[in-house]
């Protein structure tokens, strides 16, 4: 994917980049979407979910209908339109990506049963078009506090029922969501057990203004 050029060429703006673009991840329920919104509503940001509109409402169709590589090939669309998206954004204000590049990996390999390794070697000759976060989150909560936290969400999603349903499910996406963690150089773990959405967001934002300090 090195020289890209044309229309396949990454997207490019005249306005330089001023604005930072944050990722969250972690399995479903760990509270990534609640706290997007309220990043993007302190820091006046933008919040994407990965993947969006059109690719969204596709998903549960793809997911159970497609073979492996078919579904990460759509997976990967859904990922580079969210990057076209989000270079779009970032030269007006700050991007919360409720999901990006590692979800994409994580959980795909936990659906299909692929192994984490082979998925990131077909994910990486897709990463020069990828715009590439300032920092990513990486929320962990406890299973006791998952299911608490399962038990009030009011947006449950087959993913949702799936990750205590299907047995084995959660505890191999903890373990590639932490491989993912420990190969992403942007990676910032965050313990969210005992912690509000304002605790977390107090965290993330005290995290930036270290970095640009």
């Amino acid at each position: 994917m090195t020289g890209l050029r044309g229309k396949y060429a990454p997207l490019t703006t005249a306005t330089p980049v001023l604005h930072p673009f944050i990722g969250l991840e972690g399995v479903s329920g760990v509270g990534k979407s609640t706290l997007a919104r309220l990043l993007a509503l302190r820091m006046n940001g933008w919040h994407i979910h990965t993947p969006p509109d059109p690719h969204s409402p596709l998903l549960p169709t793809i997911i159970a209908g497609v073979r492996p590589l078919p579904q990460l090939a759509f997976l990967l669309s859904g990922l580079m339109h969210a990057s076209d998206e989000i270079r779009r954004q970032l030269s007006d204000r700050p991007v919360i990506a409720d999901r990006y590049l590692s979800s994409v990996v994580a959980c795909h390999s936990a659906i299909t049963g692929t192994p984490m390794d082979q998925v990131a070697a077909i994910v990486d000759a897709f990463h020069p078009y990828l715009v590439v976060p300032d920092a990513t989150f990486y929320l962990t909560v406890s299973d006791r506090s998952l299911r608490e936290r399962m038990g009030t969400k009011d947006d449950t999603k087959q993913d949702d029922e799936e990750l205590f349903g299907v047995p084995g499910r959660l505890a191999l996406l903890r373990q590639n969501f932490a491989a993912a963690a420990t190969a992403d150089p942007t990676a910032v773990l965050l313990e969210a057990d005992g912690r509000t959405p304002d605790d977390l967001a107090d965290m993330i934002t005290a995290h930036l203004k270290e970095r640009c300090a």
